[in-house]
């Protein structure tokens, strides 16, 4: 076999997988069995655990200004100068061990490679990766460890890629470098049915379609970070699941094609920080939702569900106002609040009102697009258990309702029971 035909493969270690030098060995030691077995590897690391909290708060520290006012604010290149060190550190020890175990390998930061990224320091996106450097040392037998979560923006400074970079970094190289699979190392051992911790009888799955695992990741499930699902779909790149501390068999995130049998529903999803917000008697007119969902917007908050109630009089008929309901994470009540009553004016409602006391859970799978009646089977497995719905969204492969949150587990064991998705 020649160094042009080997296969390639993308393993990518979390903060956790890489936490200290014990770990980084366990690591290398899975790294040096794929390199045994004729892969190419490029090995993708975050910062140890911790380090980039660590990183982040000595930025704010120095950069504290002495006028109160300006709190918070410092020079984003050199914020992403500073985080970026700790992938660094972490790239170098990894090609150190795996040298000490007779894997030759070097150290990339995403500058070398280059990996060129938009211009938005601390949360650039990846344009373009330039791969010729690196498969010209594949061609001379260096693996490749890389250091996850930044690249270069166009001003030639160090960018980062923002929350689940790494994985993004992983993700974007397999595509570039058509490797056969990306290998998420992280520290559960694949993808569950729900949240084992709170039912006993989840299941891992062997295998989830992309938009499984994108609908499952956007709910708050924490295994894969969704910008890394989103580019694995548009590339076609397939992703394993996989635990860096037990071998164990992983979960495949791969095209729905590739699933045999496709269950109505997958797994269940919840959000236990979620509020509901309701402006209560808004005028019912053109252009009533841009005023009301714009100041949100333009103050960073992310609305999830939506739902309109048209106002009635007492005979009945429409009096010409709206209820307009809609969800936004817990930690956003307070902006959402201050920008609604700001724009309360232009927007013209009676009252808001927030329940902040509320959780989000939701039934996923492709199988729904061929199967009715599964909205009907959530809903009655609910009200079995007396918990009253607030809210109702759906989409294609998706049910998603808001609760009372001191419902969340009884439901999301309810459902779990009421799709067959335990254990056998």
């Amino acid at each position: 076999m020649t160094a042009e035909t080997k296969p390639r493969l993308v393993m990518k270690f979390g903060g956790t997988s890489v936490a200290d030098l014990d770990r980084i060995r366990n690591a290398a030691v899975k790294v040096k069995r794929e390199v045994d077995r004729g892969y190419d590897v490029t090995v993708v690391v975050s910062a140890m655990s911790g380090r980039t909290n660590e990183l982040v708060g000595w930025v704010r520290e120095a950069a504290r200004p002495a006028d109160a006012d300006h709190a918070g604010l410092y020079d984003a290149r050199e914020y992403d100068a500073v985080v970026a060190s700790g992938e660094q550190v972490t790239s170098g020890l990894m090609a150190l061990v795996l040298q000490e175990m007779g894997v030759p390998a070097r150290s990339w930061q995403g500058w070398q490679i280059p990996i060129r990224t938009s211009g938005l320091h601390g949360a650039a996106r990846i344009e373009a990766i330039e791969t010729e450097a690196m498969v010209r040392k594949f061609g001379e037998g260096l693996h490749a460890v890389v250091a996850g979560f930044q690249g270069i923006g166009p001003d030639g400074r160090i960018a980062t890629l923002g929350r689940g970079g790494s994985d993004t970094t992983a993700v974007a190289l397999a595509a570039a470098l058509g490797a056969e699979r990306c290998d998420i190392y992280t520290d559960v051992d694949g993808v569950y049915t729900t949240d084992p911790r709170i039912e006993r009888r989840a299941r891992k799955l062997e295998r989830i379609a992309y938009e499984e695992m994108l609908e499952l990741a956007s709910l708050g499930a924490k295994v894969l970070q969704t910008r890394s699902v989103e580019l694995a779909m548009r590339y076609k790149v397939r992703l394993m699941v996989l635990s860096s501390f037990e071998d164990l068999p992983g979960t495949l995130v791969c095209d729905e094609e590739e699933i045999m049998e496709q269950n109505v529903v997958s797994g269940v999803a919840f959000s236990r920080d979620e509020a509901k917000l309701t402006l209560v008697k808004v005028n019912d007119q053109p252009g009533v939702a841009a005023r009301i969902f714009g100041p949100l917007s333009e103050n960073g908050v992310n609305v999830d569900m939506i739902v309109q109630n048209i106002g009635t009089d007492l005979t009945g008929g429409e009096d010409g106002t709206t209820d307009m309901t809609f969800s936004v994470a817990l930690s956003e009540v307070e902006r959402a609040r201050a920008a609604l009553e700001a724009a309360r004016g232009e927007i013209g409602y009676e009252a808001l009102i927030v329940d902040d006391e509320v959780a989000k859970v939701s039934v996923v799978g492709i199988g729904m697009r061929s199967n009715a009646g599964v909205a009907q089977r959530m809903f009655a497995a609910l009200a079995e258990e007396g918990i009253n719905i607030k809210v109702i969204a759906t989409s294609e492969i998706k049910v998603s309702v808001l609760i009372d949150r001191w419902y969340l587990e009884l439901a999301v064991r309810a459902l779990h029971e009421a799709f067959g998705l335990e254990a056998a």
